[in-house]
């Protein structure tokens, strides 16, 4: 694997793309005021316990910016990966920087292995932000709703599982 191949490539295109659309939806959810009252579906003659108090609003934003910072940390990693590929491929263009990235194709594994732990760290802080945008929308989890814990229990089920596979998936390329 001197200086990367087609499959690296391949593999640091869809970490850039699939964090590219994260972050979309990242940027979405912050433009979103979860202050406003008439942003959820909670009905004015439930118990005041199912109303969410201002902590889960200042997560819901925390847990955004973390997903950002997840997402863009994965994916300059995987965008500088990808240059220093792509200077190995062409000699003429860049002699000191391809003698610095076919030093070790250890690095290469490790700064795939670093931008998937990235984008696994911005799904977790991803999936959290929207388990918050679910408790304010339709009330908090110890209220015990049925909507809240229809929507609540598959994220979390569902997220770790893909995740799970994801990790397996990386770290078996990661030895290979």
């Amino acid at each position: 694997m001197p200086g990367g191949t087609a499959i690296h490539l391949t593999a640091l295109d869809g970490i850039v793309n699939v964090n590219s659309l994260f972050t979309l939806a990242v940027f979405v959810g912050l433009t979103w005021n979860p202050s406003d009252p008439e942003n959820t579906l909670i009905e004015a003659d439930d118990p005041t316990a199912c109303r969410p108090g201002p902590s889960v609003a200042e997560d819901l934003v925390s847990f955004h910016v973390y997903s950002f910072s997840s997402f863009l940390f994965s994916s300059l990693v995987a965008l500088g990966l990808k240059q220093a590929i792509r200077i190995t491929r062409s000699p003429s263009y860049h002699r000191p920087a391809e003698i610095l990235v076919r030093v070790n194709s250890t690095l290469l594994r490790i700064g795939m292995l670093v931008s998937g732990v990235g984008s696994a760290a911005g799904c977790v802080f991803l999936m959290l932000a929207l388990i918050n945008v679910v408790q304010i929308k339709l009330g908090t989890l110890a209220c015990g709703s049925f909507n809240t814990l229809a929507a609540v229990v598959p994220l979390a089920i569902l997220v770790p599982v893909a995740l799970l596979i994801y990790v397996c998936t990386v770290l078996y390329a990661f030895t290979r």
